[in-house]
């Protein structure tokens, strides 16, 4: 008889919970490659020297807690290897990392970044609608903040949901630099004594934004300095799986209730546009086989010039030439290449129409079944 074999069984992860502790601590108890992506706001090691005034002598409130208080650069810069470490032991294989930070910390990070193998994918310029003032006047108003976009490594096979931002962006390319407000009026969450909850905030439409694009609904996103919570609530509102670590009780205790009154989006409302190149294959002989278009029948370029009749294997044939519906409307335009389902077209009661028109038809079919 067969010894059944015993060992300890890897640790669940603690899906939908803010975790109290040192993030480094933290994520090194985590089970190795279980989260798809990080979303880190860490301390901006902001080095202010003493405080900061209005014209009219008023006190801004500015960052100066604890938590952003480092020794010197050598001291931040370790901090940030062991922390970066550590996230990047419990990303999956293809899972990817944001980063946001200031010109104080942004250019450490990255080379940090570099350094442990993760491979950057995009900065972003996060361009602050309403900027604070510069009030001492004795440099640029500082209007944007740095996010850095990196997979896990080289081949890392990353989330990138391209035509969800493009609809996001009205049907155009999203830019790297992004124009959003900064977290104010109803958002911005506070204390019991009516002061800022958190004096870095971020507004839900960063985060939206990031999550939107790099993860799918069930993913598992962990934002190891939690705050206040903006990560956790557009995670569940989205329907992904959320993990946030913050050491500081009161933090804790607000985004608890801000996570609270949070309601995920029903399963039809978090449907995105996918990439066609999502979709799942279809052979133009399907096409042909399920007597869509018949063999003999004849296809017309989309400008009219050229024409190829279909034969039974799914081929066409040209006046000199012979091929799938791509080599052949490739060599009737003389180009390196050609997407034949929007090149060729059929003709039905007397229109024009595109042959990717009977391809959204089959896939339609697909993934009614």
């Amino acid at each position: 008889m067969t010894k059944k074999k015993t060992g300890k069984s890897a640790p669940a992860l603690p899906l939908n919970s803010i975790l109290d502790g040192d993030c480094i601590e933290v994520m090194n108890s985590l089970p190795e490659g279980s989260v798809d992506l990080i979303f880190a706001d860490p301390p901006y090691n902001l080095q202010l020297r003493g405080d900061l005034h209005r014209p009219d002598n008023s006190k801004v409130d500015a960052v100066d807690n604890d938590w952003d208080q480092f020794d010197s650069f050598r001291v931040y810069d370790e901090f940030t290897r062991a922390w970066l470490a550590a996230a990047r032991r419990i990303l999956k294989p293809d899972g990817a990392i944001w980063v946001i930070g200031s010109y104080h910390n942004v250019f450490r990070m990255g080379a940090e970044l570099q350094n442990q193998g993760f491979w950057i994918l995009n900065d972003v310029v996060w361009r602050k609608s309403n900027p604070m003032p510069n009030f001492r006047g004795k440099r640029l108003t500082n209007a944007h903040e740095t996010l850095i976009w990196a997979g896990k490594s080289e081949k890392s096979k990353y989330t990138f949901n391209y035509e969800a931002l493009k609809s996001l962006n009205e049907g155009t390319q999203m830019r790297s630099d992004w124009v959003l407000p900064i977290c104010t009026g109803h958002e911005r969450l506070k204390n019991d004594a009516g002061d800022k909850a958190h004096p870095t905030q971020k507004p839900e439409s960063l985060l939206h934004r990031v999550l939107l694009a790099t993860t799918n609904p069930g993913d598992v996103v962990l934002d190891p300095f939690f705050g206040t919570g903006t990560t956790g609530a557009v995670a569940k509102m989205l329907g992904r799986d959320y993990i946030g670590i913050e050491r500081e009780a009161e933090y804790r205790a607000v985004a608890a209730k801000r996570l609270a009154r949070v309601r995920k989006l029903d399963n039809e409302a978090l449907e995105v546009t996918q990439s066609k190149r999502a979709e799942p294959r279809v052979p133009f002989g399907q096409v042909v086989e399920r007597g869509m278009l018949r063999p003999g029948e004849e296809l017309w370029s989309i400008n009219g010039r050229h024409k190829a009749k279909v034969r039974a294997d799914g081929s066409l044939i040209g006046a000199d030439v012979k091929g799938s519906i791509h080599q052949v409307g490739a060599a009737c335009e003389k180009a390196p290449s050609c997407n034949g389902w929007t090149y060729w077209h059929f003709r039905r009661d007397g229109k024009k129409v595109p042959i990717d028109l009977l391809r959204q038809q089959i896939r339609s079919e697909m993934r009614a079944n």
